[in-house]
């Protein structure tokens, strides 16, 4: 398991040690790439095959409008790889040992945080569909909580069942913790009644 102590995170409590900060799969953000490569494409070839039709015209304003249209075509392709980036690089989930941080980048100038405390995990179910989740091992993973949110969620990140036994491992020892101080206060009581 990798060291994170060199790591804090704002909010971040005194004593409360990383134990995993996770991010969506590589592949996640591959399948878009993709779109964006097939967007290059439809642009260098709107080049290649329109050059010819262009000099048809023998005009310097269609040749203008169209190397404009190319243009802003290309910054739109550069501004969704941006975003994509950003979506990907700035959604990540944080597991202490005493909470789950969740960040999510809405946008570019959106972010959303949120937190669960391991003594409200209630179940937690690891959802893998399809053959190339299954190969690469990654998939969405749920944890039920006993809040107001439903359901807390991990999405497209490798290795779910890892993640789900590291927080089940946390959880269980936060209860058992909990149990052992609730033993130690009973047998005070206990002990002070009878003195």
């Amino acid at each position: 398991m990798q060291n994170f102590n060199q790591f804090h995170f704002k909010g971040q409590k005194d004593g409360e040690e990383i134990l995993m900060v996770v991010h969506r799969h590589w592949f996640d953000i591959l399948s878009q790439f993709l779109i964006i490569l097939a967007m290059l494409l439809l642009l260098f070839g709107s080049l290649v095959f329109a050059s010819p039709l262009l000099s048809a015209f023998n005009g310097n304003i269609s040749t203008s409008l169209f190397l404009f249209g190319e243009n802003i075509f290309f910054i739109f392709i550069w501004l969704f790889f941006f975003i994509i980036w950003i979506d990907y690089y700035f959604d990540v989930w944080i597991v202490t040992n005493e909470r789950i941080v969740n960040i999510e980048q809405n946008g570019l100038f959106s972010r959303d945080v949120s937190e669960l405390e391991l003594e409200r995990v209630q179940d937690i179910t690891v959802e893998v569909l399809g053959i190339i989740p299954t190969f690469l091992n990654y998939g969405d993973l749920y944890v039920q909580t006993a809040g107001e949110t439903e359901r807390f969620i991990f999405k497209h990140v490798p290795n779910p069942y890892g993640i789900k036994d590291l927080i089940m491992n946390l959880q269980k020892t936060y209860e058992k913790k909990e149990a052992d101080n609730l033993g130690a206060v009973i047998r005070k009581e206990i002990h002070e009644e009878l003195t």
